[in-house]
């Protein structure tokens, strides 16, 4: 019987060897710790294990949702007067690898024919917070589905209010709902996606607007962080108490949608909920 020349790898042996993979042939998925090459992760960029979106920047958003995009107000960005050096150069990182202006790329798109204004915050632009620019431009996508009588379809994905701007940042809150407030007035239809993750004062305002709220699969849904609500009520919440699933089982979402079937869900919505079709 001849010998196999193979020898199976000792733990420690497979442990070093994964050290020396580079980091863009192998992911390791957040939520069920399954490792996996990198091109499994498909065009929708999700766990094949257990359907987590990866966070993804806006414009591919864009190009797995929509079948047609026209982005507006592309030129607001952060005021000048915000001056301090170190947020400045956060700032052009940010603009860099995201190609946009600001944390949030808002705009007119299609699906099946049917016109929306879209909303979608990026999380690789400062960890996609809440700026004065941000809420100047998700407040200006409402009037003008207001004026144009457009549904909008809102992706959320968001540390929360931006810090550097201070009191300016907190504002946005308000000026953004005020705008909800007026299109849902006109009888129009407020679709929210929460991605991962959603917290802080963008949860607290628009995020939970909508008409309707769908989710990804495990995206992080809250306002504060686990560690500021174990120091406040002096206890240990659920380990998955801020998880999509945790939040739709206790009312705050009406329906978790994968990565690869939203399209088809907001299209459904779309036409199920616009005037024309109102009646069938």
């Amino acid at each position: 019987m001849l010998q196999s020349r193979f020898k199976m790898p000792s733990h420690d042996e497979l442990v070093k060897r994964m050290d020396t993979i580079p980091d863009h042939v192998m992911r390791e998925c957040p939520i069920c710790h399954a490792k996996f090459l990198s091109m499994r992760l498909g065009r929708d960029h999700t766990c094949p294990k257990c359907g987590y979106g990866f966070r993804i920047l806006a414009k591919r958003r864009v190009k797995i949702t929509f079948d047609k995009f026209t982005e507006i107000d592309q030129n607001i960005t952060v005021p000048d007067r915000y001056t301090d050096e170190k947020y400045r150069a956060k700032i052009a990182k940010a603009k860099k690898v995201t190609g946009l202006n600001e944390s949030v790329l808002t705009g007119i798109g299609s699906l099946n024919k049917q016109q929306v204004a879209v909303g979608i915050m990026d999380p690789f632009w400062i960890m996609g917070s809440l700026g004065s620019a941000t809420g100047e431009k998700i407040t200006r996508l409402f009037e003008l589905a207001t004026r144009k009588d457009l549904p909008v379809v809102m992706f959320t994905s968001s540390g929360g209010a931006r810090m550097q701007e201070g009191i300016h940042s907190l504002m946005q809150m308000a000026k953004v709902s005020s705008a909800v407030a007026e299109h849902s007035a006109a009888g129009l239809l407020y679709i929210v996606v929460l991605c991962d993750p959603t917290t802080g004062g963008v949860t607290a305002s628009f995020a939970m607007d909508g008409d309707i709220i769908l989710a990804e699969p495990h995206a992080l849904v809250g306002f504060a962080g686990r560690r500021v609500i174990e120091q406040t009520i002096m206890q240990t919440p659920p380990k998955d108490f801020q998880s999509a699933e945790t939040v739709m089982k206790h009312g705050f979402i009406d329906q978790i949608v994968k990565r690869s079937d939203m399209k088809k869900t907001l299209t459904q919505l779309l036409r199920l909920h616009t005037k024309e079709n109102a009646y069938g």
